[in-house]
């Protein structure tokens, strides 16, 4: 890929979060047909998150996700019983 193509923007984006925008060309190819190439636009966003002395770790991760879980169903079954 020819790198001096490719044009970066950093900006911060409604969420207040970091955001790269990249542009550069999409190339497709199809049976029988030549190869055809258009201009793209690439957003990178990058998530912040809250560091927990266990996230990084594997178990942390799992655990962050279990508690994810729990958490959404429990907001489903209060939305359940109001009904």
């Amino acid at each position: 890929m020819n790198s001096s193509a490719n044009k970066g923007t950093q900006d911060l984006n409604a969420q207040k979060q970091m955001e790269t925008r990249v542009e550069t060309l999409d190339y497709q190819s199809s049976v029988g047909q030549g190869q055809e190439q258009r201009p793209v636009e690439i957003i990178h966003q990058q998530q912040t998150q809250v560091s927990t002395p266990q996230s990084n770790t594997s178990g942390g991760v799992l655990a962050n996700a279990a508690a994810s879980v729990a958490s959404t169903l429990e907001s489903a079954k209060r939305a359940i019983s109001r009904k």
